[in-house]
């Protein structure tokens, strides 16, 4: 196992938590689903080209987080919830995609 300390926590079965300020979350679902990037002023789709590997990711300043990988959630999410940086926390809704309620504010200071 290496050292590599990664820009987020997982919490429960369906919140991510993002903590590192220097480096963008592009969140990846499955492949039909929109990408998501979470950076320290809230979350959005990703319009750009995902990172292809980690260094191209690097170079961005972003980190590529697969859900439904075994080191995140081991599933392909529906519901997921992103506690940003911005003391906000935001849910996504991967069945509401291509509508206003996709990506929507949960919560405001939830720290």
């Amino acid at each position: 196992m290496n050292n590599y300390e990664k820009p987020y926590l997982v919490s429960g079965r369906n919140t991510l938590i993002h903590k590192n300020k220097k480096l963008d979350l592009v969140l990846v679902n499955d492949d039909d689903d929109p990408a998501v990037i979470v950076t320290r002023h809230g979350v959005k789709i990703f319009t750009e080209s995902v990172p292809a590997n980690r260094g191209e990711a690097k170079d961005r300043y972003m980190e590529v987080v697969d859900i439904s990988s075994s080191d995140v959630f081991s599933e392909v999410k529906t519901l997921l919830f992103i506690q940003a940086i911005n003391n906000k926390e935001y849910k996504v809704d991967y069945s509401k995609k291509g509508t206003d309620l996709f990506i929507r504010i949960h919560q405001e200071n939830y720290i």
